[in-house]
């Protein structure tokens, strides 16, 4: 259950979620409205399309993509949607802290595509709910804002997720593990950037 509702094409959507609730916004509710749907075409819907499209030509078996070999084009264009992302539609000057996560993202799709070409399999659940866990940490201490509840769920959705991946036997220690790094390092890297 917790691949799927963690699963990493959500993790935009849901740092978005998490920014307008911590984060005190100038937007108003309609305006945060259509940075959802902007992110959510962008990062979810358009890869959706581009996952039947892939399946259809029998390029990917399964949303999970299991085959490393199956992951270099899902991660090549999700690198370009969120370098589209990042130049026009969140950028620095308008959501910042929102930029650098998704900024991050693409370092870290960037990653896990160099790991695929090296035909090394990470776990791209635990890149995705690395990054969201920190990013709500450094979101707190840029806002000034108590998310020690939200932190600490997190913490525990890291747990569970792992323990899901281990046990469907999708990865092995080692690959969770990379994707953490993968998902932790540029989060701290450009994190620093707004704190």
């Amino acid at each position: 259950m917790f691949s799927w509702l963690l699963h990493p094409v959500l993790i935009p959507l849901l740092a978005t979620a998490f920014y307008f609730l911590i984060y005190d916004s100038y937007m108003t509710k309609g305006q945060q409205y259509l940075v959802y749907l902007q992110v959510a075409i962008i990062t979810f819907f358009i890869p959706v399309s581009f996952f039947f499209l892939l399946r259809s030509l029998g390029k990917i078996d399964t949303v999970m993509a299991g085959n490393v070999s199956q992951r270099k084009m899902p991660l090549l264009i999700q690198s370009v949607l969120l370098f589209i992302l990042i130049t026009k539609g969140i950028t620095i000057e308008r959501i910042p802290e929102l930029y650098f996560f998704l900024l991050s993202a693409l370092a870290s799709t960037l990653c896990a595509l160099l790991f695929s070409l090296l035909k090394v399999k990470i776990s791209l659940h635990m890149m995705g709910i690395g990054a969201l866990t920190l990013f709500v940490i450094f979101l707190s201490i840029s806002a000034q804002y108590n998310a020690v509840y939200y932190i600490a769920g997190l913490v525990l959705l890291n747990g569970m997720v792992a323990s899901s991946r281990l046990a469907m036997k999708a990865h092995s220690g080692t690959e969770l593990v990379l994707g953490f790094i993968c998902g932790v390092l540029p989060q701290i890297a450009i994190g620093y950037a707004y704190l």
